[in-house]
């Protein structure tokens, strides 16, 4: 099996809260009868539009949305109905072979069959520094920031995915695509999100920790990160 990330644009002229909201109702079971299973949604939401703050932007226009699914094989000519299904859903789709690393898995607010998650999902398209080898990057990022990133936020699921190659002609060159959930509260207090309330020297910490872990390895020039409600469709696949 293969997992595929795909960023979705919508259609010219359909708005954001309607495109969302036509996904989470129809792509879903359009992707597995084409073959896909696994499939999660990450959609821009009216809920999440309190953390607009936190949006960082390389792509004009920014992704609408985000689905990551797996397949048994992501090859070009085995993944022909997947595409077909994700061009007839948006304006525009790209798409890339990942390896998925859980690192922390949502033990604490599980998700119901189809439902939004709780909280919310950070979904971050990052890059690694020019400046720096990849195998440097990958190092710092799995053997270092993992351990800070962990201990600095009040994350309830982390998953990172590290891409392998593009599938799509135009998909940008990230180095990576990684979902984290947070409680609802950490989109506005950033004292919660850094797992720092009441506590202004841990919050100071782990604000510093982060930043300084975070500039060790990305390239902040290229990367898009994404404040999303998750939608989990895992139970198609028992269907």
């Amino acid at each position: 099996m293969e997992k595929v990330i795909c960023a979705l644009w919508a259609p010219q002229g359909e708005s954001r809260a309607d495109y969302g909201a036509r996904l989470v109702a129809e792509l879903p079971r359009a992707l597995k009868a084409a073959g896909a299973s696994g499939i999660r949604l990450n959609i821009r939401d009216a809920i999440v539009e309190p953390a607009a703050p936190l949006v960082q932007q390389w792509q004009p226009p920014q992704q609408d949305a985000v689905v990551q699914l797996w397949l048994p094989s992501a090859n070009a000519i085995f993944r022909e109905a997947v595409d077909a299904v994700l061009a007839q859903m948006s304006g525009r789709f790209e798409a890339w072979l990942v390896a998925e690393s859980t690192i922390i898995a949502n033990s604490q607010h599980q998700p119901a069959p189809g439902s939004r998650t709780w909280g919310w999902s950070q979904a971050s398209f990052i890059s690694f520094r020019p400046d720096m080898k990849w195998q440097d990057a990958v190092a710092h990022w799995h053997s270092h920031h993992t351990r800070v990133a962990i201990d600095t936020q009040s994350n309830f699921e982390y998953v990172q995915n590290i891409i392998v190659r593009p599938l799509t002609g135009d998909a940008p060159t990230y180095g990576a695509f990684v979902e984290e959930c947070f409680p609802l509260d950490a989109m506005t207090d950033g004292r919660v999100f850094f797992d720092a309330v009441e506590d202004e020297a841990k919050f100071a910490k782990n604000t510093k920790d982060m930043a300084d872990s975070c500039a060790g390895f990305i390239d902040f020039a290229r990367i898009d990160i994404i404040p999303t409600s998750q939608y989990d469709f895992a139970h198609l696949d028992r269907a």
